[in-house]
C-alpha cells in the first residue's frame, strides 16, 4: 500500500508538471544547491572537452565538429546542410580510459549543431552577431540583450533568456566572449557563461534572482563553443553546448529525464535557426 501511495504522488508530481500554469509549475520542482563535487565534475569535463577542441581547431582538414564524426554522421550532416536544415548530434567527453565522466548530483548535456547560410560573408556574419544590443530581436530565448564591455576580440554581454516547454524558466545571465581568427576562411569563439541566476516571480514587481547554484536546477553552467567557416559560397555555422543541471529526482527518471535532456537540445536548433532567419531578415531589409 505505501509503494502504491508513493507511485500516486511521483504520478501527481508529473501531471502538475504537464498541466500546472506558468512559471508556477517550476516551484513544484524542489530547489537543491549546486555541490562542490558536481562542479569539480563539471570543470574535469570541459577540461577534457577543451583539449579536444583546441586539437581540432588547429586541424588543416578537421576545422569542424562533424569533420571527425563517423561516416554515417558525417553523411547526415551533408545533406542536412545542403538541404537547408539544422544538423544536431550528440557528443559525450570521455576521460583517459574511455570511460564516461562521472558526475554525482548532476547531469551534462552536450550536443553540437550546424546550419549552411548560403551567400553569407563571414565578415558580414560576424559584425551582425557582434551587435549584441540587437540579440533581443532575433532570438528566441533573448528577451533582453545588452553589450557590457568590449576590447578588441573579447565582449561582456548581459541576456535575459526565457526557456520555455512545459515549465517557463527565466534567467538573468551574463557572459564571456572571445572571438580568435584561424584564416581569412575560418573563425572560432567560445562563451561562458559567467553568471546565471534564475528568476523568481518574473514580470511582477516581486521579481528578484534566486541565487547562484541554489534554484530549481535546470541551469547551472553553460559553456558554447562557435565555429565558423568561408565555404561553398556561404558560410557553415557549428555551435558546441554543454551545460550542466541537476540530477533528475530519484523515482521521476522514467516520467521527465527525456523532457530535461530535450531542453538544451531544442535551445541550441533555435539558436542556429534563429541566426539563419535573423540574418537572412536583416539583409533583406537592407536591400533596395
Amino acid at each position: 500500500m505505501m509503494q502504491s501511495r508513493e507511485w500516486l504522488a511521483r504520478a501527481g508530481l508529473f501531471v502538475l508538471l504537464l498541466f500546472g500554469a506558468g512559471t508556477a509549475k517550476a516551484q513544484v520542482i524542489p530547489q537543491v544547491e549546486l555541490k562542490p563535487q558536481t562542479l569539480e565534475a563539471w570543470e574535469e569535463y570541459v577540461r577534457l572537452t577543451e583539449k579536444r577542441i583546441a586539437a581540432e581547431l588547429e586541424s588543416s582538414d578537421k576545422f569542424l565538429v562533424q569533420d571527425s564524426l563517423p561516416a554515417n554522421e558525417a553523411a547526415r550532416s551533408a545533406q542536412a546542410l545542403a538541404a537547408g536544415r539544422v544538423f544536431i548530434h550528440r557528443l559525450q567527453t570521455l576521460d583517459a580510459d574511455g570511460k564516461a565522466v562521472p558526475v554525482p548530483d548532476g547531469m551534462i548535456h552536450h550536443w553540437v549543431a550546424s546550419i549552411f547560410l548560403p551567400g553569407v560573408r563571414m565578415d558580414d556574419l560576424l559584425k551582425w552577431l557582434q551587435n549584441y544590443d540587437q540579440h533581443a530581436k532575433y532570438f528566441k530565448e533573448v528577451e533582453t540583450s545588452r553589450l557590457l564591455k568590449h576590447q578588441g576580440d573579447l565582449f561582456e554581454i548581459f541576456l535575459r533568456l526565457k526557456r520555455r516547454k512545459v515549465i517557463t524558466v527565466y534567467y538573468n545571465t551574463e557572459h564571456e566572449v572571445e572571438y580568435r581568427h584561424h584564416s581569412p576562411a575560418r573563425v572560432s569563439s567560445k562563451s561562458y557563461a559567467t553568471k546565471i541566476a534564475q528568476l523568481e516571480q518574473p514580470g511582477t514587481p516581486q521579481e528578484r534572482e534566486k541565487p547562484p547554484g541554489k534554484d530549481s536546477g535546470f541551469l547551472w553552467r553553460l559553456n558554447s563553443y562557435w565555429r565558423f567557416e568561408q565555404k561553398d559560397g556561404g558560410v557553415v555555422v557549428s555551435c558546441e553546448s554543454a551545460s550542466l543541471s541537476r540530477r533528475i529526482p530519484r523515482g521521476l527518471e522514467w516520467l521527465i529525464k527525456g523532457y530535461v535532456e530535450s531542453v538544451p537540445r531544442e535551445s541550441l536548433e533555435n539558436t542556429l535557426t534563429s541566426i539563419r532567419d535573423g540574418f537572412r531578415g536583416r539583409v533583406k531589409a537592407s536591400a533596395p
